[in-house]
């Protein structure tokens, strides 16, 4: 079944009716709607939180875009991009895009780094001989996308800041641990079994 907007809708209306008829069944039927409206508050209170730091972050963002300084954390990341997609010397706009997404995604921009990654993708499907399968280049960017290391993981910092977190900049370093050793794993994993398949 194709993942759609509406499939997902379906799923969280049959997952709402289960748990009230499964509240029901065992008498707690009184307990539901306090638990509901505790939930939407607090929904509401990390949705608000969350809106705030965004917008200062993309704020941040437009203004380091203004400044040239995205342009020069690009062209710092081009030789690694050169060394992790070779295959891409002559293709200027993916590479653009590449380094574009790895920059958002550092400064923790999710939101930021879609539009990149959506354009990369579609770049390296441009030049994909084979445009049922995915190239090299995709299964490698897809790797460092999913697995993108964080200088700054905003959204984190976010939610511990909604939750009354003491210290919510604390995580900073174990994030960039973290998403350092996925990121080595996830692309030597997919150039391992590049090889493997060139084989």
């Amino acid at each position: 079944m194709p993942y759609t907007g509406r499939n997902m809708r379906l799923f969280w209306a049959i997952l709402i009716g289960l748990s009230v008829l499964t509240a029901a069944l065992r008498g707690q039927t009184g307990e539901v709607m306090p638990a509901v409206i505790g939930s939407l508050w607090t929904g509401a209170r990390v949705i608000v939180s969350l809106i705030g730091v965004m917008c200062l972050w993309l704020g941040v963002m437009k203004i380091a875009e203004a400044s040239g300084l995205t342009r020069f954390f690009a062209r710092m990341l081009r030789p690694l991009v050169h060394f992790l997609f070779p295959e891409l010397r002559g293709n200027t706009p993916a590479q653009a895009a590449i380094t574009m997404n790895i920059s958002a995604n550092a400064l923790g921009l999710g939101n930021a780094a879609t539009p990149f990654g959506v354009q990369a993708m579609k770049e390296l499907q441009a030049v994909n001989p084979r445009p049922k399968t995915a190239t090299d280049a995709m299964c490698t960017f897809l790797a460092i996308n999913t697995a993108g290391v964080q200088l700054i993981p905003t959204g984190v910092v976010a939610v511990l800041v909604s939750f009354g977190s003491d210290n919510p900049t604390e995580i900073i370093v174990p994030c960039l641990i973290v998403t350092a050793l996925a990121q080595v794993v996830g692309v030597s994993t997919a150039k391992l079994l590049q090889r493997r398949r060139r084989k």
